[in-house]
């Protein structure tokens, strides 16, 4: 395994760490929760980077880094549905379209990065689990719904976007 890849692995260690400040959830862990998360949510970009400034992308680093990208997402989105602060509906629309990518992803001989649409829906998840568990004042919480939502629907459009074109190529 090459440095890109284990910084890829290096996101998973924030997952449990979130889960554990927002166990008592207080302004303090909430403010340590968005720092985590966004902490390793920018070692997407730098494994990224390294990857291909050092010319190391590799099959293992292309299947990884989506993988570990959702269960960033997910995990925080879990522990804001058992706050009460976002629907479980729609932490399930989520998990649905990633359930679904990744599963495609597994039959494929060769794996396809993602495109543009999947990282601008990769950014406004981010932006918007950053929003939903800072601890603002009640002025946000209508903004932090709307980019949940947002979030909600450009995952969709980006795994609409990612499959159609896939399916269309795959039948004889």
């Amino acid at each position: 395994m090459n440095l890109p890849t284990w910084i890829t692995l290096s996101r998973l260690l924030a997952i449990p760490v979130v889960f554990w400040v927002l166990a008592n959830p207080t302004v303090g862990s909430r403010w340590w929760a968005v720092a985590v998360f966004l902490l390793a949510a920018c070692t997407d970009w730098l494994d990224g980077y390294l990857a291909r400034r050092l010319n190391q992308v590799t099959e293992l680093g292309k299947f990884l880094d989506p993988l570990v990208d959702k269960l960033l997402v997910l995990a925080p989105l879990m522990v804001l549905v058992q706050l009460g602060t976002v629907p479980a509906w729609g932490v399930f629309l989520i998990l649905a379209r990633e359930l679904t990518i990744a599963g495609w992803r597994v039959g494929q001989v060769k794996v396809v990065g993602a495109n543009l649409w999947g990282k601008v829906k990769t950014v406004i998840q981010i932006v918007a689990i950053a929003v939903l568990l800072s601890p603002l004042s009640q002025t946000y919480v209508q903004l932090s719904l709307v980019l949940f939502w947002l979030a909600v629907a450009i995952t969709w459009w980006s795994g609409l976007v990612y499959l159609i074109p896939r399916s269309q190529t795959s039948t004889p």
